[in-house]
């Protein structure tokens, strides 16, 4: 392990995304992370598509960065084991619901006599408390509740939700900013408890969308959708370009509008009074954006994309996961690397975000198979001998 979190431990017992996700950025950084599973099946992701020769891709690139261990925490041979590797750990990660470490004799108390200066962190739907608390807790629900879905589409047109469960990898960079933030608190008062951290996914999201709060609060205003309009900017939208592409595009500030009547030759806009300011632009969207849908309707969408960029305007080609793999920029600052990954050689995956100059991180392993290190730790690390492990396996404890 290297890069500025080297020697931080973390035991990860999450499942799915937001839970793994936060340990693997972690793990991106150096810090050593431990994946436990239930026996059997394993973590549920394994099951979600896509697949390759029947070994899961997405649980490759969510796990990077981990050992593996397979732990069926439920049974009392399984806790007693986990309360011995907990010592060795500085971070707990788990999303379960609230009240199940409890139920498996686990509860915090418990935790905390084994291993008195650990960060828990626990991530659910709904945080620890309030009615929602016991709620089961899926991306989709977090995108609904939190009024992403609400403003994600046309007007008049049925909610969206992204093509990806976005809400899990968001709550996710919570969860690790949230670990590091106890962990910079622990160096400055060496002498300080343990501490438990509370990450609801739903607060996470709706963390992002700051405006709605205040914008309900102080104007009465429900915020509505706009499509791939802009509800800030004027001109802003999604254009086809004429070789059928799309591309998106904003005029974000005045210099940026000036910019773009000059590349348009449309300069006499200026003059209109109509759109002196972003404000009054706003007014008059769709005239400004059949202007723009015009000039990008007449070109391909990469001689589009490059004449505006070169302009100083805002625009961007909308990328496919196959466009991204050719696509000069990402190529030139490698921004997909490989991972190393027993069944395929290595794997594609995003690379480290973001990159620190003197210490930065690195993508190691791609995601392990369920219980590939249960040799090295219950063997080298708790000193179980083969027959001992055995016979846990048998018993259905790893």
């Amino acid at each position: 392990m290297s890069g500025p979190l080297e020697g931080l431990k973390v035991l990860d017992i999450s499942n799915v995304i937001a839970g793994p996700f936060a340990a693997a950025l972690l793990g991106d950084f150096g810090a050593d992370v431990l994946k436990v599973e239930l026996p059997g099946g394993g973590d549920p992701l394994r099951a979600l598509p896509p697949h390759k020769d029947g070994k899961p891709l997405l649980w490759k690139a969510v796990n990077r960065n981990k050992r593996a261990v397979t732990l069926d925490l439920r049974k009392p041979e399984g806790q007693a084991l986990f309360l011995k590797l907990l010592p060795r750990f500085d971070v707990l990660i788990e999303n379960y619901r609230p009240g199940t470490l409890d139920r498996w004799n686990l509860d915090k108390d418990v935790l905390w006599t084994a291993q008195p200066k650990l960060v828990i962190l626990r991530v659910t739907g709904f945080g620890q408390t309030g009615p929602y608390a016991g709620y089961a807790g899926f991306a989709r629900l977090f995108e609904a509740y939190s009024g992403l879905a609400y403003i994600t589409r046309a007007p008049n047109a049925a909610p969206n939700h992204p093509g990806y469960p976005i809400g899990d990898p968001i709550s996710g960079v919570f969860g690790a900013f949230g670990v590091l933030t106890a962990l910079l608190h622990r160096a400055k008062h060496p002498e300080a408890p343990g501490q438990e951290i509370d990450l609801s996914c739903t607060e996470a999201m709706l963390r992002l969308l700051e405006v709605l709060p205040i914008e309900w609060d102080q104007l009465g205003q429900v915020h509505e959708p706009v499509g791939n309009g802009n509800a800030y900017v004027s001109p802003s939208g999604m254009f086809l370009a004429g070789d059928g592409a799309w591309v998106s595009f904003t005029a974000a500030t005045q210099n940026v509008f000036q910019r773009l009547c000059k590349l348009l030759n449309r300069e006499d806009l200026l003059a209109d009074a109509r759109y002196a300011s972003n404000q009054q632009r706003m007014q008059h969207q769709p005239e400004l954006n059949a202007i723009v849908a015009a000039w990008i309707g007449a070109r391909k969408a990469g001689d589009a994309v490059r004449e505006l960029s070169e302009a100083g305007v805002a625009a961007a080609p909308v990328n496919s996961n196959a466009d991204i793999a050719k696509d000069p920029h990402f190529l030139a600052r490698n921004a997909i690397t490989r991972a190393a990954d027993a069944d395929f050689g290595s794997v594609a995956v995003p690379c480290v975000v973001p990159r620190l100059s003197a210490t930065p991180g690195e993508v190691r392993t791609a995601g392990p198979a369920a219980g590939a290190h249960n040799a090295e730790v219950y063997g080298g690390w708790l000193g179980l001998s083969e027959s001992e492990q055995q016979e846990l396996q048998r018993s259905g404890t790893i």
